[in-house]
């Protein structure tokens, strides 16, 4: 049956519809006012319009092509029921394109709130520098743009990952807990999750995840089961692995502040899920810093967080999960530490991290002789001057209230340094700021 003219009239016009909903979804350039320092990357702001300037022109051409069939005469011999089938195809097109748009207007929104949209521009420079692979300037980072949002986690949509109803992200898109935009432990969150996106980027976890199986088949009996999960949890464990080198202490830190929960939920072992159980996770960056940044503080964190969560009362079958992978553990933090990448051409994975600028003697010099102490930290590398401020804490010489003015101002300098060198102002017109 021919398609009647009525029918053809009204999915024409339908189809003009979305067309003109679709002008009005305006560039990120023109739609969003913030001030200059709480902006993100001119490398980020370039890679996402011209990411969803490229979905709408496809988009506008399928919806010409669409208007053009229905003229044809295969569209006027079409039936109703397929006719409306290509419709609802390019209206489910229509709606991918702005749901994708939505993704980076929530990352972008609060950019214009009053401190807090300068303060994400100062975490953006803290995630480009977190993504450094030790010195190597001619590794490749991919521009990064954070944002806050409800809930207990961060999370991370990574360069390249899969975006609703197709296409890969052009940025890497870091959520922030608003509850962790307090002091230095916000960068504990914030470095996990730029932790998840250069395991990506070094390929790390395949060959990886290959050496922890042959591991399984090789271990005693009773040994199996720690293999086995520390395959499992490996993704996160990195992450986390990142976090400790780039920051020291302060990542530890940061992390039982966000897993410091009931005991229930402490000890609550499921094997199906990707992240360690928090309290072995506490105790596993603790390990790791005992053994990338060496000093007692990390014996007397575990001590702490074991009184906190004393394992007496615990079935015996969780105890033995438990001595199963307090006796693996250092030799898996070896492994991991020693792996060798094929992206860092040789060097192995501990390398990444410039160990002997981390020292705790190092950040506990750097403190003592930082003074003014924003002006001190602010030439250095964010994620170095907040490894500084995390190292201060423990050691009991910052206090909280001191310690979130500190970082705010530091955030605010790094946001606005960044902007005025985006603007390719030459670096001695970078304003002081009150200390």
């Amino acid at each position: 049956m021919a398609l009647p003219s009525y029918v053809a009239a009204t999915l024409t016009l339908e189809a003009r519809a979305l067309q003109t909903r679709l002008a009005n979804v305006q560039p990120f350039a023109l739609a969003m006012p913030m001030v200059s320092a709480a902006r993100i990357s001119d490398q980020a702001a370039h890679a996402i319009e011209h990411y969803l300037i490229d979905g709408r022109r496809r988009l506008r051409h399928r919806i010409k092509d669409y208007i053009q069939w229905l003229r044809t005469p295969e569209g006027r011999g079409a039936s109703a029921a397929h006719a409306q089938h290509r419709f609802a195809i390019l209206k489910l097109r229509f709606n991918v394109a702005l749901t994708q748009f939505d993704i980076f207007a929530d990352a972008l929104n609060l950019r214009a709130e009053v401190g807090n949209g300068v303060w994400l521009g100062g975490l953006d420079v803290v995630a480009d520098d977190a993504l450094a692979i030790g010195s190597d300037d001619s590794f490749p980072r991919p521009p990064v743009i954070t944002y806050l949002d409800r809930g207990h986690g961060a999370a991370i949509r990574r360069v390249r990952a899969r975006l609703p109803g197709g296409g890969d992200n052009p940025v890497a898109v870091i959520r922030m807990p608003r509850e962790r935009m307090v002091g230095s432990g916000v960068a504990s969150s914030l470095v996990h999750e730029v932790g998840h996106q250069a395991a990506a980027l070094l390929d790390l976890l395949p060959r990886l995840r290959t050496d922890l199986k042959a591991k399984q088949r090789q271990s005693p009996a009773e040994q199996r089961i720690a293999w086995q999960l520390w395959e499992r949890w490996i993704s996160e464990i990195a992450a986390d692995f990142w976090s400790v080198g780039k920051l020291g202490v302060a990542a530890t830190q940061g992390l039982m502040n966000v897993v410091s929960l009931p005991r229930a939920i402490v000890f609550r072992l499921d094997t199906e899920d990707p992240h360690p159980f928090p309290w072995i996770r506490v105790k596993l960056s603790a390990a790791a810093g005992a053994m990338l940044h060496p000093d007692p503080q990390w014996g007397q964190l575990v001590r702490m967080w074991e009184s906190f969560y004393p394992r007496t009362g615990l079935d015996a079958e969780r105890l033995r999960i438990i001595a199963a992978l307090e006796a693996t553990m250092s030799e898996f933090l070896r492994l991991l530490a020693e792996h060798r990448p094929a992206a860092m051409k040789g060097r192995p994975f501990a390398s990444a991290f410039e160990l002997a600028q981390r020292t705790p003697a190092r950040l506990r010099r750097i403190f003592r002789e930082s003074r003014p102490l924003v002006d001190g930290l602010q030439s250095l590398s964010p994620t170095l001057a907040l490894a500084v401020l995390g190292q201060a804490k423990q050691d009991r010489l910052l206090t909280p209230e001191r310690e979130s003015r500190v970082v705010a101002q530091l955030l605010t300098r790094w946001a606005l340094m960044r902007s005025l060198r985006d603007t390719r102002l030459p670096r001695t017109h970078t304003p002081a700021l009150a200390a």
